[in-house]
């Protein structure tokens, strides 16, 4: 019984917030105006223009280096990270 009168006790003040919150909140969507590029002769340009063939990796130069290095990055940052992280917190609570 306790726990009702809790729950609802609870309940009431939840909801009282909230209405009090709401009603002090704009109901309103707006932004900041759009940051345009200016004085540079090309407004009506986007400030990014996507490259036509930015993920041709069939065409990349080197390649095969390229992405084995890539690869090697990836996985060695993988693993390195999670090992280091063990070693550091075995050292910490080793020495405290």
């Amino acid at each position: 019984m306790a726990f009702n009168g809790g729950l609802r006790s609870g309940m009431k003040l939840l909801v009282s917030s909230a209405t009090a919150v709401s009603n002090s909140a704009p109901r309103g969507l707006h932004s900041t105006a759009v940051k345009r590029m200016g004085g540079h002769g090309h407004d009506s340009e986007p400030y990014y223009l996507h490259a036509k063939h930015m993920y041709n990796l069939d065409r990349m130069k080197h390649q095969k280096l390229k992405m084995s290095l890539g690869v090697f990055t990836a996985f060695s940052i993988g693993v390195g990270v999670p090992v280091y992280a063990v070693i550091f917190q075995q050292k910490k609570t080793a020495s405290g």
